[in-house]
């Protein structure tokens, strides 16, 4: 299909976007990207197309009726046909509005000698009629033959260049023209079949989130699914918090499946009611209900001062558990983890795997937020040291924390005496500030040719928080000057800033010194704050059972892919009981351990299924009753009691189960028969992640005595 036919079909209500596409994300790069091929002819992809009479919601204003009849959607390829819309149309298309379109590409412009793309510049394009916008030139606004008048007035052209003019113009026009290639799915296919299709098309090309292609699929069995997200996302941003359409998906699926990283989950249209009914919860109460915990608790006045805005998905999930009912010092404990959180960066790194584990404490421990900053101490010190300042800047989290300690000491903007709280009007927002001048320490060696001096000059530790007004203000004074101003008008704005009062340090020769003392001085209120907050526990941490799993196997740690099920043959086999007793029996005369029943010998998870269909009660209890019966025939029921644990576990969409065997303080035999069905007693114990039998009855001898 043209790209000209493309567009004219947009504009007659005869091609549109679902509404489970997701938003328009390109960025101007890849829009000039793919002009650039056009103008060359150079491969662009294909557009897939779903031609149906029963559509799922649209984007736009455009609601379907049965009288359209069959109409054409695309599935694949709306970014590219949204930027051409934008460049050749210069305005909106008609499935979008001004708020949906994050990233202006408009203004793209082209040099008609060279054919070089730049987006607008003043410097380089204000004085050179050979920059043209290219919206003028599909738009017939510009003509070759004009151009070529005009820089002849000049005497700028040679009768090369009128040729290049005229050739480069043309053959941007030519883009029109391009066709291509369509790809259609059957008229005949389901909403759920098209999705699916969907899926694989963008799964192997542009890279969806997982949590964008959960959003398309809730909004096949849920057309308003999108709509009323980003209503509530929209109405979010008035109110300083925005956050992407992903943030909301994993909400859903933290309040809904209590995990952070199974979107599938949300993939059936059996969770459409439950969706629902959570969404509801969440927009009208749970949500907001969690912001004003941090506006009016932690100081936080808006997500730029965010490192991870994740750091709030545990936080909805608690609030959402316990209706928005929470105690002070409950409040105070969740403040206290989020602060942590964010400085030490608990999310910035796999983050699918620490949600699900923190939504996971969440759920399960009576002592959440304890538990959650217990595991952030595991990771790295609480304890925030001066040396962790050196050379930061205002990207850092040690920079929003320097914020959000600030207003919480009820601290002053140092020119105009204003709270740092978030204030009325533009010109009181909050900006960063140099102390000492960048321009004083760019002429003093500090610039950009010494990278370390230049991390310096823009550590946060030179930088005091201004309203915008007063930034205006204080311009590039010196800082002995400055602060001698500051210190004169409010007395205790500098201290409550942790800015040193020693004046010497306020010297420009002296800057180094000052950094140090104010690191000193920013890392022992830090700490102190942060601590002061409240008392946590300190909870006995367990290992999760992925984290167990990723391990490996161990001298405490073995797994065994089924108790009945033979992968190899196929087929019930009983020995393979045996083979977990044995491992029972060397775990206890050695120093305990755990054996995992569903997970193979490399660490994959198969599950309990084939086990519990070999069953006569075919399920976990049946499975237990099975495993302890078979422990308590060949060990005792009191060694069943007291040595054994039993605990099933889910991952993802299979169950093992986990078998905590307890270092024993008497030996254990199994027994077994030979081929001749003669008894006989066994000795196992564990050698590296092996369970070994001693069949010499000195060697048993000796072990027993020294091991019991």
């Amino acid at each position: 299909m043209k790209i000209t036919q493309i567009l004219d079909k947009i504009d007659e209500d005869q091609l549109f976007v679902p509404a489970f596409q997701r938003e328009y994300v390109w960025k101007k790069d890849d829009v000039k990207a793919l002009l650039n091929s056009l103008m060359h002819e150079y491969p662009t992809g294909t557009i897939l197309t779903w031609e149906t009479s029963s559509p799922p919601e649209l984007k736009g204003s455009i609601i379907y009726n049965e009288k359209m009849g069959a109409v054409k959607l695309i599935l694949d390829g709306q970014q590219r046909i949204t930027s051409l819309y934008l460049i050749i149309r210069g305005e909106i298309p008609p499935y979008y509005e001004k708020k949906d379109i994050t990233n202006d590409v408009t203004n793209l412009y082209v040099n008609l000698d060279t054919l070089d793309l730049q987006y607008y510049s003043v410097k380089m394009m204000q004085n050179n009629p050979l920059w043209i916008n290219l919206t003028d030139i599909f738009q017939h606004k510009i003509k070759p033959y004009a151009l070529v008048k005009e820089l002849e007035k000049n005497g700028e052209i040679s009768d090369d260049m009128e040729d290049r003019i005229h050739t480069h113009y043309h053959q941007i026009e030519s883009i029109l023209s391009f066709d291509f290639l369509e790809q259609t799915i059957p008229i005949k296919a389901s909403i759920s079949q098209a999705i699916d299709i969907f899926y694989i098309v963008n799964a192997s090309g542009v890279k969806l989130t997982d949590a964008q292609l959960a959003l398309a699929q809730i909004s096949g069995y849920w057309p308003k699914a999108r709509e009323v997200i980003k209503e509530k996302r929209f109405s979010l941003q008035k109110q300083g918090f925005d956050f992407k359409l992903d943030f909301f998906i994993y909400a859903l699926l933290g309040v809904t499946h209590h995990s952070g990283k199974n979107m599938k989950k949300l993939h059936s249209d059996d969770n459409k009611e439950i969706i629902k009914t959570a969404w509801s919860r969440l927009n009208d109460q749970v949500i907001d209900y969690v912001l004003n915990i941090l506006k009016s608790q932690a100081y936080v006045d808006h997500t730029k001062e965010i490192n991870s805005t994740f750091a709030l998905i545990p936080l909805i999930v608690f609030a959402y558990k316990h209706n928005c009912k929470m105690s002070e010092k409950r409040i105070k404990k969740a403040v206290k983890w989020f602060y942590y959180s964010q400085l030490r960066q608990r999310y910035i790194s796999n983050l699918q795997n620490k949600l699900d584990i923190d939504i996971g404490i969440i759920i399960s421990s009576k002592n959440p937020f304890d538990e959650l900053l217990a595991n952030i101490s595991a990771e790295r010190s609480l304890e925030v040291s001066p040396d962790e300042f050196t050379g930061v800047g205002v990207s850092h989290p040690l920079f929003s924390t320097m914020r959000w300690y600030f207003k919480s000491k009820n601290a002053v903007c140092l020119t105009t005496g204003i709270s740092l709280r978030k204030n009325m009007g533009k010109k009181y927002d909050l900006e960063n500030d140099h102390i000492f001048a960048w321009s004083a320490l760019r002429d003093n060696g500090y610039g950009r040719s010494n990278k370390h001096k230049y991390q310096l000059a823009q550590e946060i530790t030179n930088r005091s928080i201004l309203t915008s007004i007063a930034n205006r203000i204080k311009s590039d004074q010196p800082a002995y000057d400055f602060l001698s101003g500051v210190k004169e008008n409010y007395p205790n704005a500098l201290k409550l800033q942790c800015i040193p009062n020693n004046t010497e340090l306020w010297k420009l020769d002296n800057y180094e010194k000052f950094l140090d003392q104010r690191r000193i001085l920013l890392a022992d209120e830090f700490n102190s704050w942060l601590g002061g907050i409240t008392d946590m526990e300190s909870p006995e941490l367990g290992i999760t059972i992925e984290e167990l799993i990723s391990e490996g196997e161990s001298s405490n740690l073995e797994f065994k892919s089924s108790l009945k099920w033979d992968y190899k043959e196929s087929k019930i086999n009983t020995v393979l009981e045996r083979v977990v007793l044995k491992t029972i029996a060397a775990f206890n005369n050695t120093d305990g351990g755990v054996l995992i029943i569903g997970v193979d010998d490399d660490g994959n998870v198969l599950g309990l299924d084939r086990d519990y269909d070999s069953l006569r009660k075919s399920d976990r209890d049946g499975f237990e009753l099975y495993l302890l019966d078979k422990i308590q025939s060949k060990y005792s029921t009191e060694y069943a009691t007291n040595n054994i644990s039993i605990q099933f576990h889910p991952i993802e969409d299979d169950e093992i189960c986990e078998i905590e065997v307890v270092k024993g303080d008497k030996p254990l035999y199994l027994e077994v028969k030979d081929k001749n069905g003669l008894k006989d007693e066994k000795f196992y114990v564990r050698r590296g992640n092996a369970s070994v039998e001693i069949d010499r009855k000195s060697e048993i001898s000796d072990y027993i005595t020294n091991r019991f």
